[in-house]
């Protein structure tokens, strides 16, 4: 253990610290009573152990070992102080030690995820019911999408799941957790799902967008007028979620994550459409800070988290 210079006191003031790697040959020896069995213990010579114990003496001010018979025995200061050494000695190992792996059984602990819509639609249940599977204590709390600062990883968010910002700052970790391409969906039986999109039927039929800031135009816009083509935007919808219900009482498309589609189709009366356009896939992950990074309950988290993005994607490749 390094030693280090100061220690505060109770007053305020500051005293120097003893060779805190004087601990280890302490307990030994009030643990075998004999300079010869704490140097076998330690791995040392005897003639090391010896010296050892005469500084012992004198920081202690206690002989701690004398001569009884032809051995040693302990002062009464040294049986007195031999609990209070093996327990200072075993809270340095515990606090200097790795983290334990967590037992997930018995893990209480509540984590704030800020999520964008599309990864809550389509990763939110799958993971609730992960965490209520393998880790019933656990508790998630997911906050909204806003004006994302990632310092906000620093104090009062554990992960942020979606795009992620580029690039991020010095103290936040991310991972890669899966591209994404777009699809459209429609209401379930309306006459120009029966056949493929073409680029000029798809840019003919009305398009709900969805954009928090309300903005119309898109990468879309820019291949359709690649293709000499202009499409309709009947109405901005805030979220994915809400473009999936806004689709279901009109004949128009709404572009959303492959997942989010095959997500909401599970319970709407949906249809999912391939786009006609080579649109560029997107990719979302998840963000932390450094402090996490080996927390072995966040560490768990963020696994469990990549485990169910994994098996949403391949439902959707499916």
């Amino acid at each position: 253990m390094q030693q280090s210079a100061h220690a505060s006191s109770g007053s305020g003031l500051t005293a120097p610290l003893p060779d805190m790697n004087l601990l280890p040959a302490l307990d030994a020896l009030l643990r075998a009573g004999s300079v010869a069995g704490a140097a076998a213990e330690l791995n040392v010579s005897p003639s090391a152990m010896s010296r050892t114990l005469g500084r012992l003496r004198r920081v202690v001010g206690d002989p701690l070992l004398v001569p009884s018979g032809r051995g040693l025995t302990l002062t009464p200061r040294a049986r007195e102080m031999q609990p209070r050494v093996q327990a200072a000695l075993a809270g340095a190992v515990a606090a200097l030690r790795p983290p334990a792996d967590v037992e997930l059984s018995s893990l209480r602990r509540e984590f704030r995820i800020r999520a964008n819509d599309g990864a809550a639609l389509s990763l939110g249940a799958p993971l609730l019911e992960l965490v209520a599977r393998e880790a019933p204590g656990v508790r998630l709390r997911l906050l909204p999408e806003g004006e994302e600062d990632p310092a906000d990883l620093r104090t009062h968010v554990d992960l942020d799941v979606g795009e992620l910002p580029d690039p991020l700052p010095h103290d936040v970790r991310a991972s890669t957790l899966r591209e994404h391409r777009m699809v459209a969906v429609a209401r379930a039986g309306a006459e120009f799902t029966r056949e493929p999109l073409t680029p000029e039927r798809f840019a003919a039929l009305p398009h709900i967008t969805v954009t928090r800031r309300g903005r119309a135009h898109s990468v879309v816009d820019e291949h359709l007028a690649g293709l000499g083509l202009r499409r309709d935007v009947l109405a901005t919808a805030p979220t994915f979620g809400a473009a999936c219900f806004f689709v279901l009482r009109t004949d128009a498309l709404a572009l959303v994550p492959a997942e989010v589609a095959g997500e909401a189709a599970r319970w709407m009366p949906l249809a999912v459409l391939e786009v006609p356009l080579d649109l560029p896939r997107f990719s979302s992950g998840q963000a932390w800070h450094v402090r996490l990074d080996t927390d072995p309950a966040h560490r768990w988290l963020r696994g469990a988290l990549a485990r169910v993005a994994e098996e949403v994607r391949g439902a959707d490749e499916n």
